[in-house]
């Protein structure tokens, strides 16, 4: 594992960020919670407290749900135009870009994740998917509609308008990321919001409050209130006064959000687990599908909704592919995130550490084998091996349930028809990859596997303008591309007589 004296030198900011205890942002002013209570944030790569943050309860909620409904209903935000929200929108983006190195830090700090995967990935998405959605502000179209009732003439048509005060409840593994597909689209579309970032990693999300007051974005149009799943998160999802719910979490916590929702019927988007195949047919391209197969599962500590991590190989290639991916995940060099060496961080939290080595204990139980890793790394920080497990069925846990982590269990197959049905046998349906030469097979399989996204001779593909979400115990809605403005819009018909 990387030493300390290798990490990568905190920037003076960030130092003095992490210092002070950090506040929550209502109606523009950063206050203390109402209870005065504080929770502390760990480094996951020390397990060491890492910042305090004021701890966000029902009171909390109520006074942002209150600044939000004020904004959306008789503030600025219900008379800003289209243009100015969308140039207000690419302005936050311009300054997350000032701030990149800042927030990398963070992310890495607060996460685990190596600052050089946040330098790359995490804070590019999140401006690019800021720029994004500012171009939809201007373009939120109604239609006319021609309609033959009664004889007479009339003039019918549509208007495409915000949906209201949005409740917004964001994860863990990717924090600014996550904040900027939910803020992007309600933002673009005259929404007001609550954030709720994850408990475990509230500190992008709070710096990123204090660029939306740099930004000009009127007070109360975002509020964020950091806090617990259960005190913080459950109000925000009762609460009367709130439009709308949008959650990417776990399945489990997405129904107690949808039972939570249904006091006064808000809508409610959900972006939840997934336990995605990842299928390897003979004849594709070995030497790519390999290094393909073990990013669909080792990228971000295989704490992604989205990851391969059923790899379904067919017969022949078997051995080969797992040999490969093996191989690949032996090299991972799992450290500190701020070690600029570093290929894999810490899991998150040493309660997600114990959950992904109670899952491997219980493939051992059941009869899977460990090809690599297969257990917790060192005594210090929340770290654990990548791992490829073998000897694996459909009846074990850690074929059927998300372990989210890095582990992937490795499954040879013969039939192509056995292989889908085996491959839809889940109770989720986010993602799949399908591998091979044949484009005709693959569209064929892409058709047939129930998926929200299904990446062809690729994995984790993102882009703003791509949907993404999932089918069945996966979610509700998509997020990003044109599909997401339908998540934080309401469709209003107007219709007049003019003979």
């Amino acid at each position: 594992m990387a030493t300390a004296t290798q990490a990568v030198q905190l920037t003076d900011s960030v130092s003095r960020y992490i210092a002070k205890s950090r506040q929550m942002l209502i109606n523009g002013k950063w206050v203390d919670a109402a209870s005065g209570k504080t929770f502390p944030t760990y480094n996951p790569a020390t397990g060491e407290v890492l910042a305090n943050v004021a701890e966000g309860d029902k009171e909390d909620i109520n006074r942002a749900v209150a600044a939000a409904r004020a904004a959306f209903d008789t503030g600025p935000w219900s008379r800003i135009t289209p243009s100015e929200r969308g140039k207000l929108i690419w302005k936050l983006a311009d300054l997350i870009e000032n701030h990149a190195e800042e927030f990398a830090q963070l992310e890495s700090l607060d996460n685990g994740k190596p600052v050089t995967i946040a330098r790359i990935a995490d804070i590019p998405g999140t401006i690019d998917m800021f720029r994004y959605m500012a171009g939809w502000a201007t373009k939120l179209e109604g239609n006319t509609i021609p309609i033959s009732a009664h004889g007479a003439k009339f003039l019918a048509y549509t208007l495409r308008e915000p949906v209201g005060v949005v409740g917004q409840i964001i994860p863990w593994n990717f924090p600014l990321m996550m904040a900027s597909w939910k803020l992007g689209p309600a933002l673009a579309t005259g929404c007001c919001v609550i954030l709720k970032p994850a408990e475990q990693t509230p500190l992008s999300a709070l710096l990123l409050g204090e660029l939306i007051q740099e930004a000009g974005i009127p007070d109360g149009v975002v509020n964020i209130v950091p806090g617990y799943g259960e005190t913080a998160g459950a109000a925000l999802a009762a609460h009367p006064n709130v439009d709308k719910i949008a959650f990417t979490g776990s399945t489990e916590v997405g129904k107690l959000i949808v039972h939570a929702a249904t006091g006064n019927l808000k809508k409610v988007s959900l972006e939840l687990g997934g336990k995605s195949p990842n299928v390897v047919f003979q004849d594709a391209d070995i030497d790519a599908t390999i290094p393909g197969a073990a990013m669909a599962i080792f990228f971000n500590h295989g704490q992604c909704c989205c990851a391969g991590s059923r790899l379904y190989v067919e017969a022949k290639e078997f051995d080969k592919v797992v040999d490969g991916v093996s191989q690949l995940a032996s090299k991972i060099r799992v450290g500190p995130g701020m070690e600029p060496t570093t290929d894999m961080g810490p899991l998150v939290s040493e309660e997600q550490m114990n959950k992904v080595c109670s899952y491997l204990e219980s493939g051992y139980a059941e009869g899977a084998k460990a090809t690599v890793g297969g257990s917790r790394q060192g005594d210090k920080g929340y770290f654990v091996k990548p791992t490829v497990l073998v000897n694996t069925n459909e009846k074990m846990k850690v074929v059927r349930e998300e372990i989210f982590g890095p582990v992937v269990t490795a499954i040879p197959f013969k039939d192509v028809d056995d292989l889908v049905v085996k491959a839809n046998a889940t109770e989720y349906g986010l993602a799949a990859g399908v591998w091979t030469r044949d484009i005709g097979k693959a569209h064929r399989i892409a058709s047939q596997l129930r998926a929200g996204t299904v990446w062809i001779n690729c994995y984790n593909v993102f882009d703003p303008a791509m949907p993404f979400g999932g089918y069945k115990q996966s979610g509700w809605g998509r997020e990003m591309g044109h599909e997401v403005l339908n998540l934080y819009t309401e469709v209003k018909s107007v219709c007049t007589p003019i003979s």
